[in-house]
């Protein structure tokens, strides 16, 4: 069932083209992930199905009675109301019936004598009981409880911005919808609840469409894929996963697309030159293709950055964290720790949320003074921090300002490497570097603040939540960077796939003071964490020691190997092998067998004409070329119609370049031709 059509909406902001007449239908059952670089516009498609903005041409059909729930990624808040009831804020009846119990529980709590508001509290709660509305109240405790949220009753004014954001969440989550809509729903929550939210939304029924960076996320929960790309759209029915294969295949078509209007163009343009014959009347329109295909804009190979490692000398000592402890409220986060960082560290800090993942990182940064021990850090220490916000960034500069407040030139390689050079390799072009960073979009900021931290030359790199509104793209890069950074990473993260991908250690916190190291990734980590859980469950039963159970994560085995370091081990063994067998072919003996040498007879000269076929051919050859050219103009509307569809892009797009590749054979043919039409003229003359 068909729940929401658009039909090729547009929509612009200043002179920038985000969205250009883009068409997408969802049906019931689909799982949506939307993905592109930052800046693209994926926040704004979820805002245009979810109704809050409007298009700038084209139209959006709902469904009859369609209930669409929406969860952008900067909530608005009632900062005097309850948790609660900031969860049971939509404008459906049931939930306005659960707003007016709880303001009645809460006001006859005060004052329970009042013998009005008893009765009105006993007329909704009979009112609950008609509705069944009692679920639904126990419904949202649980998933509060879920997302880390335990005093229902708390005030939202006193809530972080990461607890704030799991509250609408929560609210979002609870209300009953055929449609929802989420905008980096993993954002502010831990690993575990990432866990949870995963199984929760495959459970769910109904249609989800949503914006978010996590690639196992997406290729646990998603069957549908959406790449925003240039104003395009382009839909894959697949995960994550399947979707990678299938975006590089289209890129492959584009790419030979694009060959071959360049091959197209020559073959013009040889045509265009031939003369008075080429600009007969009636070989107009193939003057007009020609103008054409010159002034046709190059399909440009999907925007790439490529980051130069870049790093300030490292000396032996680096940092050393001395029995350190810290502690809020009365609270212990971190008690009696020592590390000594290695030169080369990878290491990946998880554990739940509030539990001093981002205090220890700072302290590490000497951004925070520990209560207890010391931290001591080497005099060729150069400390890159980048931050869950970026509170420093002045908006009013321009993009190119910030960047040379940091740096001018950078030294790679040998040679230097320009601000505004680095910031096209960060995907911003000279057009858009003297832009305000007020206008930029909340992904943009966040490249651009990260290039910032690279400017810099850091010889340690110290990450707190890097992939929160960093777009896939720009993940992947950055990890392939951190491969070749010469120099300690230790990153915050909650992102399963990110921690797989650089991590060689894993620091849990608990919460109450624990720090506990693994050797290996994250995949590693919860591998020894299962054993662990087995092997207790095992003691229970008095199949082993305690002692043997309750070991830590360090010693659960060895290293893990990072996937890169098999990978380059893979070709350069693919390549000694290459080597080694590689056989040099002899010429055949028939090759070598000298042929005699034999006479050709004198022929006759005779006049130059064309063959009975050939005559046939130079008749029908502008009218074959017509022919063909107008097919493959009907077949590109066909496939601009089924851009959203990829699945009739591949029937169609086989079929195009049959019909390209004969167009190309009676071009040259045309040619052929020609030429010997001009000679038998010349000889007749």
């Amino acid at each position: 069932m068909n729940l929401l059509s658009s039909e090729k909406i547009s929509k612009s902001y200043s002179e920038k083209v985000l969205l250009d007449q883009i068409s997408l239908g969802i049906n019931e059952g689909d799982k949506i992930g939307v993905i592109g670089i930052n800046g693209t516009g994926k926040s704004t498609l979820l805002k245009l199905i979810a109704g809050v903005e409007y298009p700038d041409e084209g139209k959006i059909i709902h469904a009859n009675d369609l209930r669409v729930e929406y969860l952008p990624q900067n909530p608005l808040f009632d900062e005097n109301t309850t948790v609660l009831a900031q969860v049971f804020k939509c404008t459906s009846p049931l939930m306005q019936l659960l707003r007016n119990y709880e303001d009645a529980r809460q006001k006859f709590e005060k004052t329970p004598t009042d013998v009005l508001l008893e009765k009105r509290l006993l007329s909704l709660t009979q009112e609950m009981e008609n509705q069944q509305a009692w679920t639904v109240e126990s419904d949202a405790k649980s998933i509060l409880t879920k997302l880390g949220i335990f005093d229902f009753d708390a005030k939202v004014a006193t809530l972080s911005g990461g607890q704030k954001k799991r509250v609408a969440m929560a609210a979002a989550l609870i209300n009953p919808a055929d449609l929802l809509i989420l905008d980096e729903p993993t954002n502010h929550i831990d690993n575990a609840t990432v866990d949870w939210l995963e199984k929760l939304l495959n459970s769910r029924s109904g249609a989800l469409l949503m914006v978010t960076h996590d690639r196992y996320f997406l290729d646990r929960v998603c069957n549908r894929i959406i790449e925003l790309d240039r104003g395009r759209l382009f839909s894959y029915q697949a995960n994550y996963s399947r979707f990678l294969q299938m975006k590089a295949e289209r890129d492959d078509m584009e790419q030979a697309s694009e060959r071959k209007r360049q091959n197209l163009f020559r073959r013009e343009l040889e045509w265009i030159s031939r003369g008075a014959q080429a600009r007969s009347t009636k070989q107009k329109y193939r003057v007009e293709r020609f103008r054409e295909l010159k002034d046709q804009k190059a399909l440009s190979v999907n925007d790439k950055i490529e980051i130069q490692t870049v790093s300030t000398r490292l000396g032996k000592k680096t940092i050393e964290l001395s029995h350190v402890g810290k502690g809020y409220d009365y609270k212990e986060l971190i008690r009696d720790f020592s590390y000594i960082v290695l030169r080369d560290d990878r290491i990946g800090i998880v554990g739940p949320n509030g539990a001093g993942k981002s205090t220890l990182l700072k302290m590490i940064a000497g951004r925070l003074q520990p209560d207890t021990g010391f931290v001591e850090t080497g005099e060729t220490i150069k400390i890159g921090f980048f931050a869950q916000e970026n509170d420093e960034m002045d908006d009013s500069l321009r993009v190119i300002e910030y960047i040379r407040d940091e740096a001018e030139y950078l030294t790679v390689n040998g040679g230097t490497v320009s601000a505004s050079q680095m910031l096209e390799m960060f995907l911003f072009p000279p057009s858009a570097q003297w832009t305000p960073i007020s206008k930029l979009s909340g992904g943009e900021k966040r490249r651009l603040y990260l290039l910032r931290i690279l400017m810099s030359a850091p010889n340690i790199l110290l990450l707190d939540e890097p992939t929160n509104d960093l777009d896939i793209h720009t993940l992947t890069i950055l990890e392939n960077y951190l491969d070749d950074f010469q120099g300690a990473v230790i990153a915050v993260s909650h992102d399963r796939y990110f921690l797989d991908r650089i991590a060689e250690k894993i620091f849990l916190l608990d919460g109450n003071g624990s720090v506990d190291r693994f050797e290996g990734n994250y995949s590693y980590y919860i591998d020894c964490l299962k054993n662990n859980q087995q092997n207790s469950a095992g003691t229970k039963s008095g199949g082993t020691s305690s002692k043997e159970a309750n070991y830590k994560g360090a010693n659960c085995g060895a290293t893990a190997s990072k996937g890169t370091n098999c990978e380059r081990s893979a070709t350069n063994n693919a390549s000694t092998h290459s080597k080694q067998g590689t056989v040099k072919l002899s010429p055949t003996k028939s090759s070598q067998v000298k042929a005699p040498e034999t006479k050709v007879p004198a022929q006759r000269t005779r006049p130059l004409r064309f063959s009975y076929k050939e005559q046939k051919e130079y008749e029908q050859i502008d009218g074959l070329i017509a022919e063909l050219e107008s097919k493959i103009s009907e077949l590109d509307t066909r496939i601009d119609a089924a851009s959203a569809d990829f699945e009739c892009l591949q029937e169609l797009l086989p079929e195009k370049k049959d019909l390209e590749s004969r167009l190309e054979e009676a071009m040259d043919r045309w040619v052929y031709l020609n030429e010997l039409a001009e000679k038998i003229d010349r000889s007749h003359s």
